[in-house]
């Protein structure tokens, strides 16, 4: 005997809701234990180089922690390194003074460095900048969108772009003081090659 369709419908009601309230149970328990970081992004604990062609780096505008609005094409005529950051991640925590020691240094050569915060609380990531004296400009990338362009796949990550806008090296892990400098020059130093065999 067939029960009635009523009663059917409430079983497959029950059937259905009772996985999807579990599901929804279990992200919101892995929100919690993460803070809040997305599940698919992880920690670079080792620096090294991801082999990128080159291309015209995406370009970006976002607003600065300061309030400022920023786009990457303002940056033209200088190298820029992007630096993809969260305060809850360690290795981001060992690099900042030495990213900010190494800005103070080439800020002036025709250097730029640009911070993105991702999946991070806006609070949290003030206090980051506050507390390790961090001066280059830095936002929160809202909704994800610079972050997605670039591909990033975990923190810290790091992107350099040459003076024309061509994204030329990407590296993953905490760089230190002596490592950027070298890189740094060498962009630099193919930027003056390239000058010289255009005039």
């Amino acid at each position: 005997m067939q029960p009635p369709p009523v009663r059917r419908s409430r079983w497959f009601a029950v059937a259905v809701a009772v996985p999807l309230v579990a599901l929804a149970s279990l992200l919101v328990w892995g929100t919690f234990r993460t803070g809040g970081r997305s599940g698919g992004i992880f920690v670079n604990n080792n620096f090294g180089e991801v082999s990128i062609a080159a291309r015209p780096a995406p370009d970006f505008s976002f607003e600065t922690f300061d309030g400022r609005s920023l786009s990457l094409s303002d940056l033209r005529d200088k190298v820029v390194m992007i630096d993809f950051w969260a305060s809850w991640c360690p290795p981001c925590r060992r690099e900042a003074p030495e990213l900010e020691a190494v800005y103070k240094e080439y800020s002036s050569k025709g250097v730029e460095f640009v911070g993105i915060d991702i999946w991070d609380d806006e609070t949290d990531a003030r206090a980051f900048l506050k507390r390790y004296g961090v001066t280059y400009p830095n936002g929160l990338d809202v909704g994800g969108v610079i972050t997605i362009d670039y591909g990033v796949t975990g923190i810290p990550e790091k992107y350099f772009i040459d003076q024309s806008g061509q994204l030329l090296r990407k590296f993953v892990g905490p760089v230190d003081a002596h490592a950027l400098r070298s890189l740094l020059d060498g962009l630099l130093a193919d930027a003056k090659t390239a000058v010289g065999k255009d005039s």
